[in-house]
């Protein structure tokens, strides 16, 4: 298992159904599992209303967990969309 902390960024953070559909987009290709926390609460990142249900507003920060195979590159597409600011 790997896990990281990470700060959102961006204009609406995960809050917006774009970014958020960006990101489920990005992490469903992996065969691993894929979850992100914000206070305790954790869901799954393949889920569109899970994410958008944590209300992870920019400044937040979230906790991204992988699990499996593929996880160190499932980590690292994810990495890279949260530096890209979900590509906004």
């Amino acid at each position: 298992m790997m896990e990281d902390e990470l700060v959102v960024l961006g204009l609406r953070g995960l809050s917006d159904s774009r970014a958020t559909a960006r990101l489920v987009q990005t992490v469903s290709g992996f065969r691993c599992g894929v979850t992100l926390a914000v206070n305790g609460r954790e869901v799954n990142a393949k889920s569109l209303m899970g994410l958008l249900l944590l209300g992870a507003a920019p400044g937040t920060t979230v906790v991204i967990r992988t699990d499996g195979e593929d996880e160190s590159a499932a980590m690292d597409a994810v990495l890279a969309l949260f530096e890209r600011r979900f590509d906004e």
